[in-house]
């Protein structure tokens, strides 16, 4: 009896292993961008251009998935290098000590009334701080490609307060208006490409 029991619970395990899908990006066709204030009367926007992510999910639906996001802090870029010089310090990323920003997603819940839109719950780590997160996802679809591969398209759109993590650099104008914005406005594209 314990012997059957035993093989009726790893098939289970290898069916529930079987179903594991993993998705690797396309990074050529995916961007993790932002948004910040300056000055109050314009933004810059910037992206990181060194990042791995991994996505795990069961079948094909994404409301399962297991995210985790691995930024190369160094690799911020506004196009301008003096400015991306001064974000790699210590009065915004320290680079130097905390070279990594990471996001784990722990839940991914569907938003009532909107199709392909869900609510993505995780941890963010940045300068060695942690805090919960929500943001807004938005599955664009899933497709085959002209080569056969199968890929699905993302937006991600969320508000960060910077100074829970510390990037607290806050020089304001005579005015009294902030030279740099405290909240942070996510712009991120992500194409996936199924891989198993």
């Amino acid at each position: 009896m314990k012997q059957g029991m035993f093989v009726i619970g790893l098939g289970v395990a290898l069916v529930a292993l079987a179903q594991q899908v993993q998705w690797v990006a396309d990074k050529s066709h995916s961007r993790i961008g932002f948004k910040i204030a300056h000055m109050g009367i314009s933004q810059v926007s910037g992206e990181f251009t060194e990042w791995t992510l991994t996505v795990t999910t069961e079948g094909e639906d994404f409301q399962t998935a297991k995210v985790r996001l691995e930024i190369d802090a160094a690799s911020i870029n506004t196009n301008n290098e003096k400015r991306d010089a001064h974000l790699r310090q210590c009065d915004f990323l320290c680079v130097e000590k905390y070279p990594k920003i990471i996001f784990e997603s722990t839940k991914i819940i569907p938003v009532e009334g909107k199709e392909n839109e869900y609510v993505l719950e995780g941890n963010l780590t940045m300068r060695g701080k942690t805090h919960p997160v929500k943001l807004t996802l938005i599955h664009h679809g899933t497709v085959k490609d002209p080569w056969g591969n199968t890929r699905a398209g993302f937006t991600i759109k969320g508000t960060l307060d910077r100074f829970k993590w510390d990037v607290a650099y806050n020089k304001t104008l005579e005015t009294g208006v902030p030279l740099v914005g405290r909240e942070v406005e996510l712009d991120i594209h992500i194409e996936l490409i199924k891989k198993s």
